[in-house]
């Protein structure tokens, strides 16, 4: 496997308009709490290759700096080369784990003004008893694309963005690999090798001949003509078309073009031996798996609303035509991996939406398959023809909330309804301060509602405040305590806005570990509708409930593109399976324990701000609770 990368003498933004300046963090303190490498002065290189270079007779690390860097690391445009080492990392059965690729050119070699192209290969993964982690399935390439200014998008590499403007600049490539479930424990090796071919072998290479290509044309028009007037022939007549197809089709794949991939073994490796030589760059890339699985259902619900009518809006499809289920469906199923739970919404005026899971009627076999998918954690059933309300603010708003659920339970009396909110009912105070009011809440909706869920916003850094509104539930009778974000908290409080740190990313998750939540609200991570790209919606922060990307943006894919914070979030719910089994093993105070003392977080304002924090507790939960 491999694809290019191309890398001119400056930087450029996805309009591929002219950067005269480096874009400035977004948000933040500290170079916006980001750490990606934004400074006012040029990467100076000593002794540069003059002259025409021949790219085939350098060494590749002559041409490009290359190096490793941590999934929690924003890698910006001015990223600073750094020393290339191994990568050695560990993961759990059923778990994700990231690293990224910088890589930054010296010199040009291609003579046009653009620095050249990079091609990067990968090699499975294999242990020493002869199993694998294959490429293009568990392992996965994408390119940081920046949106606002700051690296973000999550491109698949085989469909890249080519600048066509020249700068100076810093590209990533994000690596990830995926553990299947019955994977083997052990160690995995392989390597990621990168080097520079001349201007034109990118192309020639791919490019067939026009009476390859005509051969090509005809024998698939062949298999079409064979096998589409099939409909109400007699049986015997299909065997045989399908037979005609099936020799067409062997014949076009045993034609020479595909010769390479091919060997009497059946498919060979797709690292294109070819291109790799003694002067290519090799990345030495490990990963330790151990014999913990992480569940399929999450142990802790993160229940993310999916914007109905920004898929309308964004796919063009009518309301509840065939396109419109198609592009629910895509959306549904795609979150899934990120052990997100979602759910549809549909937003109207005054904060009202109705929420719901399955957009098929509940007896449809498609709602079966939705309920019924062991990762998801929890859903949303929609409450009739009436929308609820989202955060109450007055009395009135709460007694509404009051008789919807006493409808509800009317109905069906085991259901658990979720209310969220901030405050107490502003014009009849519950108690005496604002704070006291809302730690009332509890108190006064019950017994209608069964999970309370707040704004992680109330608290500021006063996380001692969190056992005064636990204090008011009833566990014994079912209650539960969730929290959600939107629009707060900011910087420097974990949240997933556009320019902050990577472990301001992931913290948030550990936060929810911490205070003792049982799951975790996010509002939508759609807010993006498709005329407005890449613009944020007015009033949110930069990326607030835009967690995704639509792919028709970067290629002629529909799939979406995922962005660096989502990758975190997934990041940091893993990191709650293995919290999680340490509690198991030694109890939940120790848990909190091994949280503080490697540094990882101690409170709000209060978190590491490096990975290596990150990858000492694991490697402690590793230590101890391996079989």
């Amino acid at each position: 496997m491999y694809l290019d990368l191309i890398y001119s003498n400056g930087w450029y933004n996805l309009a591929g308009n002219q950067q005269d300046m480096v874009v400035p963090p977004v948000e933040g303190v500290a170079g916006g709490g980001t750490a990606y490498g934004w400074n006012d002065g040029g990467f100076h290189v000593s002794n540069p290759l003059k002259g025409s270079i021949d790219p085939t007779k350098v060494p590749t690390a002559d041409l490009v700096h290359v190096w490793c860097l941590l999934s929690t690391t924003n890698v910006g445009p001015q990223e600073v080369p750094r020393n290339l080492e191994p990568i050695s990392l560990l993961a759990a059965r059923n778990e994700r784990e990231s690293v990224q690729i910088a890589i930054r050119p010296k010199v040009s070699w291609s003579g046009s003004g653009v620095a050249g192209v990079v091609q990067v290969q990968c090699s499975d993964l294999c242990s020493a008893s002869g199993d694998r982690l294959i490429v293009g399935q568990s392992l996965t390439l994408r390119r940081v694309v920046p949106i606002l200014g700051v690296p973000d998008a999550l491109v698949p590499l085989d469909l890249p963005i080519k600048p066509n403007k020249p700068t100076t600049w810093t590209g990533a490539v994000w690596v990830s690999i995926d553990v299947p479930n019955a994977q083997p424990p052990g160690l995995y090796e392989g390597e990621i090798i990168i080097n520079a071919p001349k201007a034109h072998a990118e192309s020639s290479s791919q490019c067939l001949g026009k009476a390859e290509r005509h051969q090509l044309f005809t024998e698939l028009h062949n298999c079409l003509d064979a096998v589409e007037p099939i409909e109400g022939k007699p049986l015997d007549e299909v065997v045989e078309r399908v037979k005609s197809a099936t020799t067409s089709l062997r014949r076009v794949l045993l034609s020479p073009s595909f010769s390479e991939f091919f060997s009497d073994n059946g498919p060979v490796d797709m690292m294109d031996e070819d291109a790799i030589s003694n002067l290519s760059v090799r990345v030495k890339l490990s990963l330790t798996v151990w014999d913990f699985i992480i569940p399929t259902t999450p142990s802790l619900p993160a229940v993310f609303g999916i914007s109905d009518t920004v898929i309308e809006d964004r796919f063009g499809v009518e309301h509840g035509s065939n396109e419109w289920y198609d592009a629910l469906d895509q959306h549904f199923k795609w979150l899934l991996q990120y052990r997100i739970s979602p759910y549809f919404c549909r937003w109207g005026d005054s904060m009202r939406v109705m929420t719901y899971t399955s957009p098929w009627p509940v007896d449809h076999p498609k709602s079966d398959e939705y309920f019924s998918d062991p990762q998801l954690a929890a859903y949303a059933v929609p409450y009739g023809p009436v929308v609820s309300r989202y955060t109450p603010l007055n009395m009135e708003q709460y007694e509404s909330v009051r008789n919807m659920a006493s409808e509800i339970h009317a109905y069906a009396p085991d259901t658990r309804v979720l209310t969220t909110y901030y405050c107490g009912p502003s014009d009849t105070p519950l108690a005496p301060t604002p704070f006291e009011a809302f730690v009332k809440v509890p108190k006064f909706l019950c017994p209608h509602t069964q999970i309370y869920c707040t704004s992680e916003w109330v608290f500021g850094n006063r996380e001692d405040l969190v056992k005064d509104v636990i204090s008011e539930l009833q566990p014994e009778n079912g209650q539960e305590w969730w929290t959600y974000v939107c629009l707060g908290p900011s910087d420097p409080h974990p949240n997933w806005h556009l320019g902050m740190r990577g472990t301001q990313h992931r913290a948030l998750m550990w936060r929810v570990w911490k205070e003792g939540g049982t799951g975790f609200l996010y509002w939508v991570p759609t807010a993006m509708r498709r005329q407005q790209f890449p613009v944020q919606r007015q009033g949110l922060p930069p990326g607030d409930g835009v967690l995704f990307y639509p792919g028709e943006v970067f290629s002629s894919s529909s799939q979406p593109v995922a962005s660096l914070r989502l990758e975190r979030i997934l990041s940091g719910l893993q990191d709650i399976e293995y919290l999680k089994l340490y509690a198991s093993r030694y109890g939940r105070e120790e848990g909190l324990a091994l949280l503080e003392k490697t540094g990882v977080y101690l409170g709000p304002e209060r978190y590491t701000l490096e990975h290596v924090a990150i990858d000492i507790m694991r490697g402690e939960i590793f230590s101890t609770c391996r079989s």
